[in-house]
């Protein structure tokens, strides 16, 4: 009887071989082959799930951003308004040893294939649902009279969103102020600039 193979197994074991290797070796270790190695196949295998090493990154982009959206879930069920805004905050920026390596994992993937169109169309698409949240969770804070009345909400959810990316690519960088405590000190100034004073 042959083997029956669990096509979706390999994807998935192909792609946490690729963000373990990323994050111990940088992308310029995650070649086929030792993706391949790393997660227990042959060489050829890789290919007989993706065309490219850039769909497999964009695979692993994917299983982040999409596991980043389950603790999103999970995190902001019960809150709303700024409260949910700092909870989701907290699932995105690099403020944990495991945050920092999902940060290092995307990053890779922006520097290394996002100038495709078909790839960057795709991020594109999951950056316009965190802003879609980000705007819902600021109309809520609205609601409750917890915002700044002089606030654009649409902008400054475009403010959020690039603080958010630009602080992962700054805590993989390193600097001042950029460790975990610097992180969320940082976030508390940036929500606490939202709220109303009185």
């Amino acid at each position: 009887m042959p083997k029956i193979v669990d096509h979706d197994q390999r994807r998935l074991d192909l792609v946490q071989a690729t963000l373990r290797l990323i994050v111990r070796q940088g992308l310029g270790g995650a070649t086929m082959r030792d993706i391949a190695a790393e997660a227990g196949f042959a060489n050829g295998v890789v290919k007989t799930y993706f065309g490219s090493k850039a769909d497999l990154l964009a695979a692993t982009y994917l299983y982040v951003f999409e596991a980043t959206n389950a603790r999103v879930a999970t995190s902001t069920a019960s809150l709303r308004g700024l409260d949910a805004l700092r909870a989701f905050a907290h699932e995105v920026l690099p403020v944990t040893p495991e945050l920092h390596d999902e940060a290092r994992v995307v990053l890779s993937y922006l520097a290394e294939v996002a100038q495709d169109s078909e790839h960057a169309r795709a991020t594109a698409e999951t950056m316009e649902l965190w802003g879609a949240w980000i705007v819902s969770w600021l109309r809520e804070a609205d609601a409750d009279s917890r915002l700044r009345t002089e606030i654009d909400i649409e902008s400054e959810a475009e403010v959020f969103l690039t603080y958010l990316l630009g602080a992962q690519t700054t805590a993989i960088i390193g600097g001042h102020g950029f460790d975990f405590a610097g992180l969320r000190t940082q976030l508390d100034y940036v929500i606490a600039r939202l709220g109303r004073q009185d």
